[in-house]
């Protein structure tokens, strides 16, 4: 009875590991979606509405869902309080929420980037920066789906299938 309850306990667990690896390799192209539209709605905002940039960031954390919303609300909030600068509150705000993505160090290393040109330029620059953050993005969107179709249900049934393999060892 109890190396039953031992194989049963063994196989969820590696099972719901399999599926919590699984769901991250299915948000991450969820979230780089997410972030394109902000990015976008910056853009328009900046472009076309001329608005200042802590307001700006603030309708786009109404607009989008967390975590991401947490991410351009911390920024406008450190922007309001004055202590800090664009690219020092742009840089703090995205470590505050970066556990709570699926972001990978590609991601990481284009808004930082993104980051430093923030609020550096004309509108004419910033637009060509907000396009090639886009492209970047664009690219490694690709390479999430890609992964997401290529290894989703591998993992998830590793998951299991490993499990299945600890208790057959150990019996």
């Amino acid at each position: 009875m109890l190396k039953l309850i031992g194989s049963i306990l063994i196989i969820t667990v590696t099972t719901w590991i399999g599926f919590e690896v699984a769901k991250q390799l299915k948000e991450r192209p969820k979230h780089l979606r997410y972030l394109k539209n902000a990015l976008q709605s910056l853009e328009v905002e900046i472009l076309y509405g001329h608005t200042p940039l802590i307001e700006a960031t603030m309708r786009i954390a109404k607009q989008i869902p967390k975590p991401l919303s947490t991410m351009f609300d911390s920024f406008a909030h450190k922007l309001q309080s004055k202590q800090t600068n664009v690219m020092d509150a742009w840089e703090e705000s995205i470590q505050e929420v970066w556990r709570q993505t699926s972001f990978k160090q590609g991601e990481y290393e284009i808004l930082t980037q993104f980051g430093k040109t923030l609020g550096q330029h004309d509108i004419v620059s910033q637009q060509k920066h907000i396009r090639l953050a886009l492209n970047h993005l664009e690219r490694e969107e690709g390479d999430a789906i890609e992964r997401q179709t290529r290894y989703e249900k591998m993992v998830k049934s590793l998951g299991f299938l490993s499990g299945l393999l600890i208790v057959i060892l150990l019996i």
